[in-house]
């Protein structure tokens, strides 16, 4: 029976960090008013999280597989607490910002190495069922958290950071599955060639599909005049259709293989941001954008599996590298998208499509 608890504390990790990440993108206007700044000032708490939060997955896994992967996550869910309790009380936003950027920071050193422990406690032959439904948690929390922070702020904004601190706290309690004993990989056996090609294709991933939505918010304004409510509601399809198919596409990946199901994520999703770009009639867009969301979950569930059965002896330190990767291709996208949008929108679309369907079957390493 613990166990069985224990491995529900895995899956319950994976709906926390993205969770806590995006709690802030809905009660923007209640913290800029909490402390004094404007609500685009206030959208800082969320670069402050996540530039801690990618940058330390460069190293958190193996340095966490050092530690003992079970003694890290525990202690990273301490920390967690106690920042989340930070941005609870703080009376100023210079202490919120430090609890977010130590939110993000903890949040590090949790998902690889929980990643990591599903596959140590998974049979290889289950593994993609298994990492579907961490991605489904996932796209759950991601989905959920504006949602959930918008109705507390009904209230307090407060009070959704102390419930992320209580939920935190349970599952420091709860632990996780004793894996397998503690090494001292290196860093380099993180940033294998194989772990890199992987990790740039999950870079394109993001960049060029999962992290498009703020190409789609343009589209959606400028080509239907859609206003904030319509356009959140649209886009809240792509995270809907990929935690209810997060599972499907584990499935796929234990039967047909993570580098097919990563090519056909690929081909696939360019097509449908392609569709989300250039259709003319706002349900085919919304049904294109949805469906970007299933793609996106083949090509992320595939490449997880891909790392974490040729790790080299440092699976936390492989899946927190391709991790890293993917999270810097959703940081360049805008920047280096919005200006071709202004360009031309259509080219905007086009553009990471062409690189999405070039760039999986030329970088991907084979399966084992």
């Amino acid at each position: 029976m613990r166990r069985a608890w224990l491995t529900a504390g895995l899956y319950a990790g994976g709906f926390l960090g993205p969770f806590g990440g995006g709690v802030v993108t809905a009660m923007l206007p209640e913290l800029g008013v909490a402390f004094g700044v404007s609500a685009g000032a206030a959208s800082a708490s969320l670069t402050v999280y996540m530039i801690p939060f990618a940058a330390l997955m460069l190293v958190s896994g193996t340095y966490g597989e050092r530690w003992g992967a079970r003694r890290t996550v525990v202690l990273a869910y301490v920390v967690y607490t106690a920042a989340s309790l930070c941005c609870a009380f703080a009376d100023s936003e210079a202490l919120f910002l430090a609890g977010r950027a130590l939110q993000g920071a903890a949040n590090a050193f949790t998902t690889p190495l929980l990643l990591s422990a599903v596959a140590a406690v998974t049979p290889r032959e289950r593994l993609g069922r298994a990492l579907g439904w961490f991605a489904s948690l996932q796209a759950a929390g991601q989905t959920f958290s504006p949602l959930v922070g918008g109705l507390a702020a009904e209230l307090s904004w407060r009070w959704a950071f102390a419930g992320v601190a209580i939920v935190s706290a349970a599952l420091a309690v709860l632990g996780v599955p004793q894996g397998e004993p503690a090494t001292r990989p290196s860093l380099r056996s993180a940033w294998r060639p194989r772990v890199l090609r992987s990790g740039l294709v999950a870079m394109v991933c993001w960049g060029c599909l999962g992290g498009l939505s703020f190409l789609v918010s343009l589209r959606l304004t400028d080509a239907f005049e859609l206003g904030a409510g319509a356009r959140g509601a649209l886009l809240t399809g792509f995270g809907v259709c990929g935690l209810l198919t997060a599972r499907a596409a584990g499935r796929a990946v234990d039967r047909f293989g993570s580098t097919r199901c990563v090519l056909v994520g690929a081909f696939v999703g360019g097509a449908l941001v392609v569709s989300a770009g250039l259709l003319p009639w706002l349900p085919t867009v919304a049904l294109a954008w949805a469906l970007a969301g299933a793609a996106t979950q083949l090509m992320l569930v595939g490449l997880n599996a891909l790392v974490l059965t040729s790790h080299g002896g440092n699976r936390g330190g492989a899946v927190s590298v391709l991790q890293s990767l993917r999270f810097l291709g959703g940081a360049l996208s805008p920047a280096a998208l919005v200006p071709v949008y202004h360009l031309s929108h259509g080219a905007a679309f086009v553009l990471p499509a062409v690189v999405l369907a070039i760039s999986a079957p030329v970088v991907l390493p084979r399966s084992p």
